[in-house]
């Protein structure tokens, strides 16, 4: 196994994803889903690193990402213009989404998955309201809450099957390439709704929102670099995850 049967790997897991939501009317006017890579092979970790993987888990796993495309979809949604035919049909198709995953969950009777994601979606969804709150939060609370929308869903498809050993690879590793990915957008000019609010918490404590995003990265990729020196994965995965943050 090599970073190229790996990225291949996630390419047919995202193909396979792909055809189970495939729907023409919503392919012309919004386009294929939007999956980020990174949740896709944490996804596939415990398989590429040889854990035991049926066609139950592998449909699981389907399942997961299609939730990922659903909240995506709604994501993208435009709160100031969401009249037109196109976010009309955004709409929709985080709603058609959503619904393919539970029929998916509900032809195989797998109630667990479905309990826990239906909790896991609800405590995503709790983070994410905080944005438009006009309650005040440190960085730490907000650091948790850009974890939480990046990992939680996976992180309870490890604990339907037995995963939990990853769970500190992903929380890591996720919330360390998201910050990397917010720090690049304020270096270019352009703030995210929760960087927007992160930058008034640092204000608040006379700190520089870009310094103490740096020092986060710092100590998260100190942390992964620990965590991968006395884990249990395969060498080829831990390669594959440091090129990913740029050791």
């Amino acid at each position: 196994m090599d970073a190229t049967y790996i990225q291949e790997s996630i390419e047919q897991f995202k193909t396979n994803i792909f055809m189970h939501v495939r729907h023409r009317t919503l392919l012309r006017y919004v386009g294929t889903p939007v999956l980020n890579e990174n949740q896709l092979f944490y996804l596939l970790l415990p398989f590429l690193n040889g854990e035991t993987w049926n066609d139950q888990i592998g449909e699981s796993a389907i399942t997961v990402g299609i939730v990922h495309a659903s909240l995506n979809e709604h994501d993208k949604i435009n709160e100031n213009n969401a009249t037109t035919k196109e976010q009309q049909l955004t709409v929709l198709s985080g709603d058609y989404y959503s619904g393919r995953y539970y029929e998916i969950l509900a032809q195989v009777g797998n109630i667990p998955l479905i309990k826990q994601l239906s909790e896991g979606i609800a405590n995503r969804c709790e983070h994410q309201i905080k944005v438009y709150e006009s309650n005040s939060y440190s960085l730490d609370e907000w650091y948790e809450t850009i974890s939480v929308i990046q990992t939680e869903l996976i992180k309870r498809f490890y604990q339907v099957y037995g995963f939990e050993q990853y769970s500190t690879f992903l929380h890591t590793d996720l919330l360390l390439q998201q910050l990397q990915k917010e720090m690049q957008h304020i270096q270019d000019g352009h703030y995210s709704s929760i960087m927007r609010k992160m930058s008034d918490s640092a204000l608040a404590d006379g700190k520089s929102l870009e310094q103490e995003l740096q020092n986060k990265i710092d100590a998260l990729k100190d942390l992964l670099d620990e965590n991968l020196r006395s884990s249990i994965l395969k060498d080829e995965l831990k390669l594959y995850i440091k090129q990913k943050v740029a050791f």
